[in-house]
């Protein structure tokens, strides 16, 4: 079967599939060896790759995951700082370590997930996206070490966020004395080529990238203020008369995908990477809107640069495609809707040669051609005649 996909390698493919740069670069590096047990010439230049793209990035530490990469930065700023607690926003997903699994897709309250100690989880205040009152009195006590969040909003863009909350965010951090970390492991280098920071023009501290950062291979950075990050140095940590932070890892920058980072991020920097795949999801999703108007459907898509997603309005306040306003919808209710409906509707999309993510959502990337989006459209529209067919939509 031949798919149209939108779910890109988790978001990490945004230049598609098998992209000739990348595989010359993988290829050469697989050549010299996939691992030396020391560091090497292409970690320096995948670091400067990522320099060259971040303003806020004075120095960078690469592990190798997303994850591992937000677990480095919540470290860095409990040791900078010396407080514990960490604020964090529902719905918003830094990985699968112990600090990050509530309140994602569950355990809203702060309890602890299976496997995760009591004293870990407590240690995590959750907030709702965009309430920047509870922000403040969050910080008020004195005790938080850093606020992390994803800086579109929840799923790259599905809860979104106002430009405007980021700002205030770096504001009270600032006042308050915590750091500010983005964690840009989507929308780094996909929201803009320096990702959203540079996009919102606001400066963190801290940022995690991993997916495009490594061209679609294994791999993950911490970037950011060089005296947070010296805690990671034996020289630094010395002469400030503190113990430095510990960071083994064997595929920590390992060759290959460094070459593929540095082969990526290179493109990203010289060529229209990013415009190019957000002209095509805005050009995706205004097509997907007028089928929905076309076939009286009262959901609506909406999105953030280049990606998409699907509102099946699941309390029926019958919304016009054209007119939606995501930031009129709360959390619970954007995150919501039938599971049976939106996997049928996957479903019926696959069958007419579309590959979603599960959230009948997707990202696009620079080799996604006009022919693609026309395609999309159709099978969009032939999808949801086949879901009414079967009784999932009301009769027109």
């Amino acid at each position: 079967n031949r798919y149209v996909d939108f779910f890109g390698g988790h978001g990490s493919l945004i230049l598609g599939h098998g992209r000739a740069e990348v595989v010359t670069a993988v290829n050469a590096a697989l050549t010299d060896g996939t691992q030396f047990g020391a560091s090497h010439p292409l970690e320096v230049a995948w670091a400067k790759a990522i320099m060259r793209l971040v303003p806020s990035a004075e120095r960078v530490r690469f592990t190798a995951s997303g994850t591992e990469a937000t677990l480095m930065a919540v470290r860095l700023a409990r040791a900078f700082t010396g407080r514990a607690k960490l604020l964090r926003f529902m719905g918003h997903f830094h990985g699968w370590h112990d600090h990050m699994t509530s309140g994602y897709s569950d355990h809203f309250d702060g309890s602890p997930t299976p496997g995760v100690l009591t004293g870990v989880a407590d240690q995590s205040v959750l907030v709702a996206p965009g309430d920047i009152a509870a922000v403040r009195a969050a910080l008020s006590g004195g005790d938080v070490a850093a606020v992390i969040l994803e800086p579109t909003g929840s799923s790259f863009g599905q809860v979104p966020l106002r430009p405007e909350f980021l700002h205030q965010l770096r504001q009270e951090t600032e006042q308050h004395g915590a750091l500010l970390i983005f964690d840009e492991v989507v929308t780094g280098f996909r929201v803009s080529p320096g990702g959203a920071q540079v996009a919102f023009d606001v400066r963190p501290d801290l940022s995690s990238f991993a997916k495009i950062v490594a061209g679609g291979m294994p791999g993950a950075a911490v970037a950011g203020r060089k005296e947070v990050l010296d805690w990671l140095d034996f020289e630094a940590s010395r002469a400030a008369g503190h113990e430095k932070i510990g960071h083994p890892g064997t595929f920590n920058a390992n060759p290959v995908s460094a070459a593929a980072g540095v082969a990526a991020l290179t493109l990203i920097a010289e060529a229209d990477v990013c415009g190019q795949a957000n002209a095509s999801a805005a050009a995706l999703r205004a097509g997907l809107n007028e089928v929905l108007a076309e076939e009286a459907v009262p959901w609506a898509v909406y999105g953030t640069s280049s990606g998409f997603h699907v509102f099946t309005d699941p309390e029926g306040r019958g919304v016009a495609p054209h007119d939606f306003d995501p930031f009129a919808v709360g959390f619970a209710e954007l995150k919501g809707g039938s599971k049976v409906l939106i996997n049928k509707m996957r479903l019926a999309m696959l069958a007419n040669g579309v590959d979603l993510n599960p959230r009948i959502g997707g990202l696009l990337s620079d080799t996604h051609t006009s022919a693609d989006i026309d395609d999309t459209v159709a099978a969009f529209r032939a999808s949801l005649r086949m879901m009414r067919a079967e009784g999932e939509l009301p009769r027109r």
